[in-house]
């Protein structure tokens, strides 16, 4: 069964809510519709996979522990469909192992319950903005091509797939060519202002990185963070 709510007058950007518990998504569902979002809420992780993979929704809201479906799993399974799409965790479980496991299957934030509206409000406006690009647009630096529709970067050797992390972190790299970019501000950029500082998060995209594009694309700056080669 899935519960569709959305605001009045012209519809702003789509939002699926994917959570077991009623009283959260009707919490969250409210709270959504009357910031202006169009929100689909689904009860189960079956369900909400379904509707995700079939559907065109510019984020998913999606808890990790439901009784028929791990969230892992979904996202597992959606980002193998649709590897753009965006994905906010809300979950209990606040281990940093599990948050490290969403984040590198690809989702783009992760938020534990008991969370605070206004900070749940405040990320999903900050993951749909970096949504707002031009699906025509390039950007450039030196030899390398980020294309912003298409998720995928050009170093001279024809184009390569990223995820969406792997692309925001390029990305900005790129707009910061020729400076070193720490850490905090990779993770604050790229994962969400309040993620843990210690994870190792940043490293291992920075890994992947290296290993479709070249060792060479990305620097480490010793005791500073990373930098695009010029």
């Amino acid at each position: 069964m899935v519960a569709t709510e959305q605001a009045e007058g012209p519809a702003g950007p789509r939002i699926m809510l994917v959570d077991d518990e009623p009283r959260i998504r009707d919490f969250i569902s409210r709270a959504l519709v009357t910031a202006g979002y169009a929100v689909e809420a689904a009860c189960s992780g079956t369900e909400g996979l379904r509707q995700a993979l079939g559907g065109d929704y510019d984020l998913i809201i999606l808890d990790l522990i439901m009784p028929d479906m791990d969230g892992r799993h979904f996202l597992t399974q959606l980002l193998r469909e649709r590897r753009e799409q965006a994905v906010l965790v809300l979950s209990c479980l606040a281990d940093v192992t599990t948050k490290v496991d969403c984040l590198e299957l690809g989702a783009q934030d992760y938020l534990t319950k008991p969370f605070s509206l206004a900070e749940l409000l405040a990320r999903v406006r900050v993951r749909l903005r970096g949504e707002a690009h031009s699906l025509n647009e390039t950007l450039k630096a030196g030899e390398l091509v980020l294309d912003v529709g298409r998720l995928q970067a050009n170093i001279g050797n024809g184009p390569v797939a990223l995820t969406r992390l792997e692309f925001l972190l390029l990305k900005e790299l790129m707009e910061h060519a020729g400076q070193s970019v720490g850490k905090g501000q990779l993770l604050a950029s790229v994962w969400g202002y309040d993620f843990d500082p210690g994870s190792n998060v940043v490293d291992v995209c920075v890994r992947r990185l290296r290993s479709k594009l070249g060792f060479e694309l990305i620097k480490t700056v010793r005791g500073e963070g990373y930098q695009l080669a010029s």
